[in-house]
């Protein structure tokens, strides 16, 4: 009998040893799944996210060269042309211009183009500029004028940054 109570607990034991392999084998196998699905996920959100295609790259490259560079001029404060009483206006303005050169090219004619805002303005009466109307009409005057100073195509587009009239 001590045979086999002997026999028994190397039975046993045995079990136990094969019990425990097939769980260390299952808890292995778990890991380099979620190992294989976590960097599969990775990478996907890799070339989903960040790897943008060829034509969304050139859009882009062509939207930067699109924009334009603005360029600030000084505050102008000028009497307006009203009858019957003196009127003033003070008004921030930035100039978008079609190409970053030019914005050095304007910091050299900036004195031409403000003469000629100045002069543009002092001519309008406060009736003219109050309206919504009258201001982009005053933005397209301004727009031409510029143009003639930098040359056509220069300016793109004009922004009244401040705009005051007493």
């Amino acid at each position: 009998m001590p045979k086999e109570k002997a026999s028994t607990a190397n039975n046993e034991t045995e079990g136990k040893e094969q019990a425990e392999k097939p769980k260390k084998k299952s808890k292995l196998l778990i890991i380099i799944v979620a190992l294989v699905v976590l960097l599969g996920g990775a990478a996907g959100a890799y070339f989903f996210l960040l790897n943008k295609p060829a034509s969304q790259q050139t859009k882009t490259a062509t939207e930067k060269e699109s924009q334009g560079v603005n360029f600030a001029l000084e505050p102008f404060v000028v009497n307006l042309m009203d009858q019957g009483g003196s009127k003033y206006l003070k008004v921030s303005i930035q100039l978008e211009l079609s190409d970053a050169k030019l914005s050095e090219q304007a910091k050299n004619k900036t004195p031409q183009i403000r003469d000629a805002i100045i002069t543009l303005l002092t001519n309008k009466t406060s009736d003219e500029l109050i309206t919504p109307e009258g201001k982009l009409l005053l933005k397209d005057e301004i727009k031409q004028r510029v143009s003639q100073i930098l040359g056509e195509n220069a300016v793109k587009n004009v922004y009244l940054t401040d705009f005051v009239m007493q």
